[in-house]
């Protein structure tokens, strides 16, 4: 999709806020490696800057293959906004539920309000579907509040993370 495609899956929110998505193709490997870098910063202060550019490149790529290979159904979408790339959204659509897999915002453009836009279209879009929703979330996560506000709470604990859901009223 380019910058003036529709928003897919009827996704009113996103679409006045201005995002738009489009598949991940493997040209999108080095911004996907800046998303990941966004969530792993903290991990990695006492690495020198090459260090930490090959550690995180190689867990990309690893963290990239595991998704496609356990999630292949999964759709797994670049968020544009303004003409950039701000993040990424990968959503797989089960049958008793939508799992998002990831939704990452680059660090630049977190606080703006695009990450809860997308949770809200989401929510609606399984809701219509009679559908709860999912997602894993790091225990330590900013994001943690926003998920809460959304009226998530945690299903599972794993451990440093938490699995949490969203019930379809």
């Amino acid at each position: 999709m380019n910058a003036g495609a529709p928003v897919p899956f009827g996704w009113a929110r996103a679409a006045r806020a201005g995002l738009t998505f489009r598949p991940v193709t493997d040209a999108d490997q080095p911004l996907l490696a800046r998303v990941y870098a966004s969530t792993r910063k903290p991990d990695l202060t006492v690495m020198t800057a090459v260090q930490k550019a090959a550690v995180l490149l190689l867990e990309s790529r690893a963290q990239d293959a595991h998704f496609q290979k356990h999630y292949p159904q999964a759709d797994r979408l670049v968020m544009m906004g303004g003409g950039h790339d701000i993040g990424r959204l990968y959503i797989a659509r089960w049958p008793a539920r939508h799992g998002i897999i990831d939704l990452t915002v680059l660090s630049e453009y977190r606080g703006r309000g695009a990450g809860e836009v997308v949770l809200r279209d989401l929510m609606d879009e399984a809701a219509a579907a009679g559908k709860d929703v999912s997602i894993l979330v790091e225990k330590c996560s900013p994001a943690m509040r926003l998920y809460r506000r959304l009226g998530f709470v945690t299903e599972e604990d794993k451990g440093g993370y938490d699995l949490m859901c969203w019930k379809a009223r």
